[in-house]
């Protein structure tokens, strides 16, 4: 890519093409994903998305928004703290997802029910904490959906001791087609800037809650969804549907 690829124009156009090809390209696996989550909340489950680093914009771009599902539960390294009575200053290691023995933490914090469908965001798919709460949700029965690079993944070696990634866990992959290190657009130098993994893992989630909501209009059965906060009423629909999920689901300031 050249020089003169590398500026607004440039990132438009070449995101708008991944975009436009995962629409067709992701559509199979986006359908099973709606059954996951369609199947969860027909059981009255609740969806726990967890990710860590910028990962964490998908997993707020499913939980807890509006136009979203009401049965929705953000799970974050911060539950050490807020929920776990660690110190503050444990968030300052910048290596805490490396480390074992956290997602547990996070997972037993949480207490979820059997029918709670896990939904786990990564674009490497590697993280330590990632494969340990992906393999813990496994071994508790849970249904599994990831949304990761399947080329990032490829591209580098597994980091958790059992030699698994992500995508080996996963019940149904959304591969966001991101490349290997995430940014888009090469620089002539060597390197690369612009992620594109957030853009397309918002087009698959959205995607996927669409098709979920259809399958539970299709079988009669109302979507608990929200509305915005900011219109009429709508603080008080809210809470309405949150009071069903009472202790499953966290609404915290933001």
């Amino acid at each position: 890519m050249s020089a003169d690829s590398v500026n607004a124009d440039g990132f438009a156009r070449e995101s708008l093409a991944v975009l436009d090809r995962i629409k067709g390209s992701a559509r199979g696996e986006v359908r099973r994903a709606a059954e996951l989550i369609a199947d969860c909340v027909r059981a009255d489950g609740v969806i726990q998305a967890f990710g860590t680093g910028h990962s964490q914009a998908m997993v707020l771009e499913l939980a807890g928004r509006a136009g979203g599902l009401v049965p929705t539960n953000r799970l974050t390294i911060a539950d050490l703290v807020l929920y776990g009575g660690e110190d503050p200053a444990v968030l300052d290691d910048p290596l805490l997802e490396r480390k074992s023995g956290v997602a547990r933490r996070i997972y037993d914090l949480a207490a979820p029910r059997p029918e709670d469908l896990f939904v786990i965001i990564s674009n490497s798919g590697v993280n330590n904490v990632i494969v340990e709460m992906a393999l813990h949700a496994k071994e508790q029965g849970h249904r599994l959906l990831a949304i990761t690079s399947v080329a990032h993944t490829r591209a580098v070696p597994a980091a958790h001791p059992s030699g698994k990634k992500l995508a080996d866990l996963a019940d149904v992959v959304l591969d966001n087609a991101a490349p290997p290190g995430d940014a888009l657009l090469e620089l002539p130098d060597g390197g690369a800037v612009c992620a594109l993994s957030t853009l397309t893992g918002v087009l698959l989630i959205q995607m996927a809650v669409a098709d979920a909501t259809s399958l539970l209009l299709t079988s009669g059965h109302r979507p608990p969804v929200y509305v915005s906060a900011n219109v009429p009423g709508g603080f008080e629909s809210n809470l309405k549907l949150e009071k069903h999920y009472a202790g499953r689901i966290r609404r915290t300031a933001s």
